[in-house]
């Protein structure tokens, strides 16, 4: 028996849209419905946000660290850093070298006392400002040496758009992303409270298949540590 020999299934917005109607018990009548649904899918993307780690929204990035200067913005659409080191000699396979640069909080960074002396820095405090979050390095970078800050984010999914767009999300999300929207519209559509709580049920599990699916996989090393008694 033949098979189709094609794996490019996706749903843009629009055939996205009539599949949570539908499972709402409801259908997509009006360019109305279509605009109140991908306000519930735009609000569904920053719950998402708040889910934890999306793997495929993270990216990395690299930040050139300028002498004298201490604080340095990250892109707009960044949502929290999960991973950085400090870089010195990039691009010299003879002196590249990444250090570790540990992440501090708001708290401990307003105790440091002089927040302008220089040298290589060794910790960060992350600011999650609207509407451009930013990072301060401390010490602030000297002159000795170039220093890059080379980073690992994760960035907001991107907003639904038109009728014709696919969404900024893996095929293994789709159906968890159609549960979700259809538990959404059921809080809007006539009588959809009636399939609240089914509906809700599936978005659940389909998270978490789905959630699952996207973790990290690598292997966990356990280095145990040594302390010698004299």
């Amino acid at each position: 028996m033949a098979t189709s020999g094609t794996t490019s299934f996706n749903l843009d917005l629009t055939e996205l849209v009539e599949e949570a109607f539908e499972r709402a018990g409801s259908e997509m009548r009006s360019g109305y419905d279509l605009k109140t649904a991908r306000r519930s899918l735009n609000l569904m993307f920053t719950e998402w946000a708040n889910r934890g780690i999306n793997m495929w929204t993270i990216e990395s990035g690299e930040i050139p660290l300028v002498a004298g200067t201490g604080q340095y913005d990250f892109p707009a659409d960044t949502v929290d850093l999960i991973e950085h080191v400090l870089r010195t000699g990039s691009g010299n396979a003879a002196t590249q070298s990444d250090l570790s640069c540990s992440r501090i909080s708001v708290s401990t960074y307003a105790s440091i006392p002089n927040k302008l002396v220089t040298g290589r820095p060794i910790q960060v405090y992350i600011d999650r400002v609207a509407p451009i979050p930013n990072i301060n390095v401390w010490p602030v970078p000297d002159g000795t040496q170039t220093y890059t800050l080379v980073y690992w984010r994760l960035r907001r999914i991107q907003d639904a758009g038109g009728g014709v767009n696919t969404m900024d999300v893996p095929f293994r999300f789709l159906n968890c992303m159609v549960a979700g929207l259809a538990f959404m519209l059921s809080m809007k559509v006539p009588n959809g409270m009636e399939r609240l709580g089914v509906l809700k049920a599936q978005y659940d599990e389909a998270w978490d298949l789905a959630a699952t699916e996207d973790r990290d996989k690598s292997s966990i090393r356990f280095v145990p540590r040594y302390m010698s008694i004299t």
